[in-house]
């Protein structure tokens, strides 16, 4: 891992106002792998703040994170009820996903593959507990103005609010 790596993602965390993409891009590409086996379990997301529209979208739905309870059992959208409790959203999601490792960018990186859409989420690893994740898939679903929505995962905690 390029040195600076942890300064750099809490820098992006931090940024007040929206985030340049191409900070983002430039530390995904800084990043190394992680294996699909390696990140089962739940994990909390927040999205960076590009102004990318699926920003609005998963703020509206109140979404909480991924969990990824087998290979072939991924849940893209756990979303917060208005009671408090969490639930899979499947039909923003269209369905459910899995988890698989698949080449993006000439790495091979744990990426989700949406079952309903053409729409698939790479990882790569921050570090033990935090993942950072990109989504990619057909242009005219995912792209915005050639635009990629960037979000981060933390691995989550029974313990969290």
């Amino acid at each position: 891992m390029t040195t600076g790596v942890p300064e750099r993602w809490q820098a992006l965390r931090a940024v007040e106002g929206l985030v340049d993409p191409a900070e983002l891009d430039a530390l995904w590409a800084d990043l190394e792998p992680v294996d699909a086996a390696d990140i089962i379990g739940p994990w909390r997301g927040f999205a960076f703040p590009t102004g990318h529209p699926i920003e609005k979208v998963l703020s509206a739905s109140r979404w909480h994170g991924k969990r990824f309870d087998a290979l072939d059992d991924a849940k893209p959208l756990i979303c917060r009820a208005d009671d408090g409790s969490l639930y899979s959203d499947t039909t923003a999601g269209r369905g459910e996903a899995s988890l698989w490792n698949v080449e993006f960018r000439g790495e091979t990186t744990a990426t989700m593959v949406y079952d309903g859409m053409p729409v698939l989420d790479h990882f790569k690893r921050v570090d033990d507990t935090t993942l950072m994740g990109v989504m990619n898939g057909k242009p005219d679903v995912v792209l915005a103005d050639g635009r990629h929505f960037w979000f981060g995962l933390e691995r989550d905690t029974p313990d969290r609010p």
